[in-house]
């Protein structure tokens, strides 16, 4: 009697699961919030034997009790696969066995791919000239993750723009691996009070109810956020933006854009660890405006640029077809109805000409995690031409002052799979999407 009812038992949970999978509602590991505490930590070190950290004898525990030398090891356990045909879904780096000399890294988030922090770069720009590098390190946050092959910045110590230092920088700088963050029906952010449903980054999901919270965007650290190993006054001072992406958010570009909807609060982010990049109303003036108080940019002339310019030459273009992937805007809102219809029914909608609230915004001009060009830009924005005579790259000549050093298929990749078609003959950098001649 007692065997039927754990058959029984079984059998119900085994239809449970089915109807779950079935029905769409199955959840990733994180579910917007913790996953389960054996995903990444481990009591003793050992399955069956074996020892489950790299290169850590069976019995032994690592910092924290985690299965990887290190907290990014922990993630990339997950994130990166060898072998991994790619872009797949939740995979953020491509493994070195699988980006040989002339082949880029595969994953294509919005975010980017940490593999291009292993991929160097030289080329010789003129006759006579002496040859020029763009290394790895300075394509992207270099995260410390040693049993992956990733280790601290060679040129940093410390974040541009503030203090943080270079030699904790590694994925739970920036997530919180415990997912406590979450977001209410009424907007406000907290790490605890009501439960957490599900994720909050994509547009397929649910919203925030009276009994329950959502997780915020892909799981970023709040106010008082650092990470456990971290001492010192590193604590974030802002919440995680309100942004939404799509549910397929890991795929190629050549035939239609991945629009990500940024709402608000995405360089204040930022300006956790890279305070000082903004430019401020101070004496001190530092770079390119892109924080909440950057006025001077929701200016109805940029926007209507924006909305014209489709290329070099070519200012054709309308608002509800003029959003381009490699330039993404801020909204200024934190509607996520909005952002959610955005991202689903008119993802190429440009910046209103009639409203000062779209912005420029950190991720209007860099990836989040890294990318083929230096700086971990979306574009080349280190040379005077992103298309020549028709191409990305000049693999073919002696010098290569634009593609530089790059072939074919890196540039390319470099550009989410945008065909080099889809801007003119003789491209220059995209900052013009936004700047006509002579503006500033």
């Amino acid at each position: 009697m007692r065997h039927t009812h754990h058959k029984l038992v079984v059998m119900s949970f085994l239809t449970t699961v089915v109807i779950a999978v079935a029905s769409g509602k199955a959840k990733a590991f994180h579910q917007g919030g913790a996953g389960e505490c054996e995903g990444c930590h481990t009591m003793h070190n050992s399955s069956e034997g074996m020892p489950v950290t790299p290169n850590s004898p069976a019995g032994s525990v690592g910092t924290y009790l985690l299965k990887g030398s290190d907290a990014s090891s922990v993630c990339l356990g997950c994130h990166q696969k060898s072998g991994d045909p790619g872009p797949t879904s939740f995979h953020v780096s491509t493994a070195d066995t699988d980006m040989p000399a002339g082949s880029p890294p595969r994953q294509l988030t919005p975010g980017g791919d940490f593999g291009w922090l292993n991929k160097t770069y030289t080329w010789i720009p003129t006759l006579g000239a002496s040859p020029l590098t763009s290394p790895g390190d300075k394509h992207g946050h270099n995260l410390v993750a040693q049993d992956y092959g990733y280790f601290p910045d060679s040129y940093k110590t410390t974040s541009p723009g503030g203090f943080y230092p270079a030699a904790n920088m590694g994925c739970t700088s920036c997530h919180d691996p415990h997912g406590r963050y979450r977001r209410f029906a009424d907007g406000s952010i907290a790490k605890d009070g009501k439960p957490i449903k599900e994720s909050g980054s994509l547009a397929g999901g649910q919203e925030p109810d009276t009994q329950q919270s959502v997780g915020v965007y892909r799981l970023l650290g709040g106010v008082g956020y650092k990470p456990g190993s971290l001492g010192g006054g590193f604590a974030f001072i802002y919440n995680p933006p309100a942004a939404v992406a799509p549910d397929t958010y890991n795929r190629s570009e050549s035939l239609t854009q991945t629009r990500v909807a940024y709402g608000s609060g995405m360089s204040d982010w930022c300006r956790n660890c890279h305070a000082n990049i903004h430019k401020d109303s101070g004496p001190t003036q530092f770079k390119h405006p892109a924080d909440s108080n950057a006025g001077q940019l929701r200016r109805s002339n940029i926007s209507a640029y924006y909305d014209k310019y489709v290329k070099d030459g070519d200012l054709t273009g309308i608002e509800s077809n003029a959003y381009l992937s490699l330039v993404p805007f801020e909204l200024g809102i934190a509607n996520y109805a909005t952002l959610k219809s955005i991202v689903t029914t008119t993802p190429t909608l440009g910046p209103s000409t009639t409203s000062d609230s779209p912005a420029v915004m950190c991720l209007s001009c860099h990836r989040a995690h890294a990318s083929g060009w230096d700086d971990s830009m979306r574009w080349n924005n280190k040379t005077t031409k992103i298309v020549h005579n028709g191409k990305y790259s000049q693999e073919s000549d002696p010098f290569q002052p634009f593609g530089q050093g790059r072939n074919t298929l890196e540039a390319q990749k470099a550009y989410y799979d945008i065909p080099a078609t889809f801007f003119a003959g003789e491209q220059n950098p995209l900052c013009y999407k936004c700047h006509s001649s002579g503006t500033k």
